[in-house]
């Protein structure tokens, strides 16, 4: 109010919470029927809420516009992650990694590359202007399988009712595991095209990014794990923490671990996983809280969220772009191709050495339900920054390389994201029926 005078202040922010909160609201009253009857997995509902109030509908949400767009995309899907991660950590049963080594290192290790070399020579075929190592660079992004979009067949009433437990875990388990594993691969792609040698890049790759990144991340995480498993449970005994601050402990761990990590530049997104398997190693705090479903009512706020935020920040204008070399024929034909064959005949070609698989059809399954996310994202992003001006210096080698990447990354991977939400959304109720 000033002189008297009431004056509306419809800031873009403001308007903002206003939708999403309606959006919540109006979701919740359905929720149920829209997720237990028409299996239509949250992640889905919220993107189509996204695009519609975004720039290229009603045009009431406009992230894009943001001066400081990209790293506020970068540290929200962060956070994201972060939490769901933790969370796949957290819920696997008692001593699930060592039990299951073979079959996560056949997940993780093999599926990956091979996830990721299949995906480099597709965008390298169907892209055109692109060299192979800067396919290799798109690729990465779209190589782990997302922990968010996971959940539709890992939980809720379909998980339950029609996918066996070890497929569920080992869904969760290498989710988890792999977001943090993309690092490697960005990296490689990025490292071979900056550095002036490719005997540097494969030097600095395994010193900078297997020893400091994912061995030191490891370390962190397995600590933070089981020092807070010690504090936690001797807390507990003594009556010293309160029923709030029990329940929001992984979530406070996941953020603590994420932001301690992330200050040394190392891979917090596997150190969160880590942590978080190694805090529930004996199954003793995810006994603890499985009534209270905290951690569900908070991926389920995060995850709407950040699904409606990926929704408005879709680039529809850039999927035409003959200067980037894209056009819309283009993406449908790779989103085809990646969604079928980046991951289905392999996991089907390695069933045989992954004992949680017990069926081809097992196998099936597992191949076809490994989405592109929020993770993809957050990677694309990530090398955004990498590839930045300011990031790079004024004398970067193969600068006109790098800037391609940055230029072409953000719109591939948002299309192989909403074609993966959208594909993999409508595939439960099929199943179902």
């Amino acid at each position: 109010m000033s002189g008297g005078v009431i004056v509306l202040e419809t800031s873009p922010e403001h308007v903002a919470y206003a939708f999403l909160g309606c959006f919540i609201i109006v979701f919740g009253l359905v929720s149920l029927f829209v997720k237990e009857k028409l299996f239509i997995s949250e992640a889905f509902v919220s993107t189509v809420f996204g695009i519609i109030i975004g720039p290229y509908a009603i045009g009431i949400f406009d992230p894009t516009g943001w001066e400081k767009y990209d790293s506020v995309t970068l540290e929200f899907t962060r956070i994201v992650i972060a939490v769901q991660v933790m969370a796949a950590g957290v819920s696997l049963p008692r001593s699930y990694v060592l039990k299951e080594k073979l079959s996560l290192f056949m997940m993780i290790v093999p599926l990956m590359c091979l996830m990721f070399g299949t995906s480099a020579l597709l965008i390298w075929g169907l892209i055109p202007n692109l060299s192979f190592l800067e396919s290799m660079a798109i690729a990465a992004c779209v190589t782990p399988t997302d922990p968010v979009l996971s959940n539709s067949v890992v939980k809720g009433r379909f998980a339950e009712k029609h996918v066996p437990p070890r497929i569920r875990y080992l869904l969760s388990a290498e989710s988890g595991i792999n977001d943090g594993m993309g690092l490697p691969f960005l990296l490689l792609g990025l490292y071979l095209i900056k550095e002036p040698s490719a005997g540097v890049a494969v030097g600095k790759w395994f010193y900078l990014v297997w020893a400091y990144q994912i061995l030191l991340s490891i370390i962190i995480g397995g600590v933070f794990g089981f020092a807070c498993r010690k504090l936690v449970k001797g807390a507990k005994n003594r009556n010293l923490i309160d029923k709030e601050s029990f329940l929001v402990f992984s979530i406070a761990l996941a953020l603590a671990v994420a932001g301690i990590v992330s200050i040394i530049a190392s891979d917090d997104l596997l150190a969160c996983f880590v942590a978080g398997n190694v805090f529930a190693w004996d199954d003793w705090f995810s006994n603890e809280i499985a009534e209270a479903h905290i951690q569900e009512i908070i991926d389920m706020l995060l995850n709407l969220a950040c699904f409606v935020y990926i929704g408005a920040s879709i680039p529809f204008s850039s999927f035409n772009d003959a200067s980037l070399g894209l056009s819309v024929w283009r993406l449908i034909v790779l989103a085809i191709v990646i969604l079928l064959f980046r991951r289905l005949p392999f996991v089907m070609a390695l069933k045989p050495l992954i004992p949680a698989l017990n069926t081809y059809r097992d196998a099936a399954f597992a191949g076809w339900f490994g989405p592109i996310g929020v993770g993809a994202v957050f990677f694309s992003k990530l090398t955004a920054m990498m590839t930045s001006p300011e990031h790079l210096g004024e004398h970067a080698h193969n600068l006109e390389s790098l800037m391609r990447i940055r230029a072409v990354i953000f719109p591939v991977v948002m299309f192989l994201v909403f074609s993966s939400v959208l594909i993999h959304g409508v595939t439960v109720p099929l199943l179902h029926l």
